[in-house]
């Protein structure tokens, strides 16, 4: 019996981590990509029927610091996808043997997935809050069936809505990159 070349053993738990992380990553990146692609859109979309649509002095959930949180959570998104086409990367890395990161920078590099997807989804929630209150006030400001001038401005609007939604998809694109870090995290420290 001939034993495998040196250069082409890898201990089991590595060939065990190789596929999940491949895995994982995939299905991470693929998650946060379409969501965070819809969120995208549909806030764009909002922002730009906002500013043409409505009149002067109507307030909208996509302006101020809703809007900052909204688009911070975005940005957050853009970097957590990133960081999980890092996950395909190393389950690469982990095939070669003179480039095999240790187990402990391993976690290091899932620990910062988790991290950026928990300030994202910070971000994310509390612009749901700031969301959800300036829905609220406007609901309560309402008063009726009116055509008028003020009742158009305390009126919730369906562009209102779609700014929450596209919240919503953000934070749930978020969720997934935390389940997929922590199930990684779980995974890894088992093996």
């Amino acid at each position: 019996m001939s034993n495998p070349p040196q250069s082409r053993y890898l201990p089991p738990t590595v060939e065990r981590a190789i596929p999940a992380l491949r895995r994982v990553g995939h299905i991470c990146r693929w998650a946060q990509g379409v969501l965070g692609l819809i969120a995208t859109f549909s806030f764009l979309f909002a922002v730009f029927v906002a500013a043409s649509g409505k009149p002067e002095g109507v307030a909208s959930p996509e302006s101020g610091l809703s809007g900052f949180l909204a688009i911070a959570s975005l940005a957050a998104l853009g970097i957590g996808f990133f960081w999980s086409s890092r996950y395909i990367a190393l389950s690469r890395q982990l095939a070669n043997p003179e480039a095999r990161p240790k187990k402990s920078e391993t976690l290091l590099l899932i620990e910062r997935g988790l991290i950026i997807n928990l300030v994202g989804m910070l971000f994310s929630l509390l612009a749901a809050e700031t969301i959800a209150g300036f829905l609220m006030a406007k609901a309560a400001l309402s008063s009726g069936v009116t055509f008028s001038d003020l009742a158009q401005k305390t009126l919730i609007q369906p562009v209102d809505v779609l700014v929450l939604l596209a919240n919503t998809q953000t934070l749930v694109a978020h969720f997934t990159g935390l389940v997929a870090s922590l199930w990684l995290l779980r995974w890894l420290n088992k093996s």
